[in-house]
C-alpha cells in the first residue's frame, strides 16, 4: 500500500470557527473537494476515499423520485449515478455477486490511469482480486476473455480489462438488472419517494 503523503499546514492548528486550510483530502484520487466547516467534523470519514469514491459525487444527497424511476429505464444511467450504484450494490450483495459491480468500477479507474507504474500495480491487483481463480471474488469470464488478460499481463496497459469489464456490464444488465428491478430493495426505495413530502 503506498505511503498517504502529508499535506503542509503553516502554523499551529487553527481553533474552533476557524476555517481549515483547503488541504482536507488525504487520498490518492484526489477526488475531494469539500470546504470543511464544524458541521462535517462529525463525517470524519469524509476526510479520505476508497477506490468507489473517486468516480462518485463530491457531494451526496438524496436521489428524487424522478431519478430513481429513470434507474428503471437506464442500466446506464444507474450505474452512473453514485446513488444508484449504492442501491444495486446492496442488492448485489444480498445476492452473493457483489464482486461484479466492484470489478466493473475497478476497471473504470484503471482506464483513467496515465501512470505507467500505477497501470501496472492496479492491473495486478484487479487480477489477484476479480480474475485469478485463486480468489474468493472471482468474475465469471469465458475462456477466451482469461486468456486475453494473461497474455495482457507481460505489458499491462489501462484498457487491458476492457473486454473482461464489457463481459461483465452485460452480464448484470441482462441477469441481475431486472431482478433488482422486481426486487423490494427497489420498490421500497419507490414507494417511499412518492410517499416523501415534496421539498420546500
Amino acid at each position: 500500500m503506498r505511503k498517504r503523503q502529508q499535506p503542509h499546514i503553516e502554523g499551529p492548528p487553527q481553533g474552533p470557527g476557524h476555517p481549515r486550510p483547503n488541504t482536507c483530502c488525504l487520498c490518492w484520487c484526489g477526488c475531494c473537494k469539500c470546504m470543511w466547516n464544524e458541521d462535517r467534523v462529525e463525517h470524519a470519514e469524509r476526510q479520505t476515499c476508497t477506490k468507489m469514491d473517486s468516480i462518485e459525487a463530491t457531494e451526496e444527497r438524496p436521489p428524487t423520485l424522478d431519478e430513481v424511476l429513470s434507474w428503471s429505464r437506464s442500466f446506464e444511467k444507474m450505474i452512473h449515478s453514485p446513488e444508484g450504484r449504492d442501491i444495486f450494490r446492496e442488492f448485489l450483495r444480498s445476492e452473493y455477486s457483489e464482486e461484479n459491480l466492484l470489478f466493473w468500477l475497478a476497471c473504470e479507474e484503471l482506464k483513467k490511469e496515465t501512470n505507467p507504474t500505477a497501470i501496472e500495480e492496479k492491473a495486478r491487483i484487479i487480477y489477484e482480486d476479480y480474475v485469478s481463480i485463486l480468489s474468493p471474488k472471482e468474475v465469471s469470464l469465458d475462456s477466451r476473455v482469461r486468456e486475453g488478460i494473461n497474455q495482457s499481463l507481460a505489458e499491462p496497459s489501462s484498457g487491458m480489462y476492457e473486454e473482461a469489464q464489457l463481459q461483465i456490464y452485460t452480464l448484470m444488465h441482462r441477469d441481475s438488472f431486472p431482478r433488482f428491478l422486481n426486487s423490494a430493495l427497489y420498490r421500497n426505495l419507490v414507494e417511499s419517494k412518492q410517499s416523501a413530502p415534496p421539498d420546500i
